[in-house]
């Protein structure tokens, strides 16, 4: 999972990277309103974590701008106001979730866990399942048939952007986006060595779910009869 934090407080953004990264979040930060919703509107997140007190552009201010952008990103507002009317106000902004300053790490992990469940993925204690395969990203296992292998983290976000795209055609573009980022200097044959590895392990699983490559476009993620 690609998370957007945007967050003026130095500190506290690189403390939540850590955090984050530590449970295989792969995160990219921006320290002002502005910088964080083109980020955002660059549309490769699967959450973004936005406080609403920043220079340049607030945090309700940025949040109007995405959702009148079309995007559905959850967004997950990290705050010190507390009050009601403030939650509110978020909420009614197109926010799914709000959590006060200071909060304890697990329930922020907890509200993304959660978060990702309402936007359709197949979560349950981290495990993601499609076909005979069961991937948890927490430990980077990816399991089938009682037979387990370990991935790399890289591995393990490109097999669960495939899973989200359920049965999708997903280009090479798409998944560099993704796992990258939109401004990373990554070539195609990137994302071949790694669908190239996944497949491998896949074979050693003896799984019914295969990478299929889309001529023209990309790969596709499917179970063989």
């Amino acid at each position: 999972m690609r998370i957007l934090l945007v967050e003026d407080e130095i500190h506290l953004a690189e403390a939540l990277v850590q955090i984050l990264r530590k449970n295989n979040y792969t995160v990219d930060v921006s320290y002002d309103g502005e910088s964080g919703l083109d980020n955002a509107l660059s549309d490769i997140y699967d959450l973004i974590l936005l406080d609403i007190m920043m220079p340049k552009m607030d945090g309700i201010t940025v949040l109007k701008n995405i959702r009148l952008q079309g995007l559905t990103t959850p967004v997950l507002l990290l705050t010190a106001k507390g009050e009601i009317s403030d939650r509110v106000m978020g909420l009614d902004s197109g926010a799914d979730d709000y959590l006060p300053k200071p909060f304890a790490t697990e329930e922020l992990l907890a509200r993304i866990r959660a978060m990702s469940r309402r936007k359709g993925e197949v979560v349950t204690d981290n495990t993601l399942k499609f076909g005979d395969i069961m991937l948890n990203t927490a430990n980077l296992k990816l399991s089938a048939l009682g037979k387990e292998v370990k991935l790399t983290l890289k591995e393990s976000e490109l097999l669960e952007f495939l899973i989200s795209r359920k049965n999708a055609a997903t280009s090479k573009e798409m998944i560099i986006e993704k796992l990258w980022g939109f401004d990373a200097d990554v070539e195609h044959n990137h994302v071949e060595v790694y669908v190239s590895f996944l497949r491998k392990k896949l074979n050693f699983l003896d799984s019914n779910v295969s990478i299929t490559t889309v001529r023209g476009i990309g790969y596709s993620l499917e179970v063989k009869d």
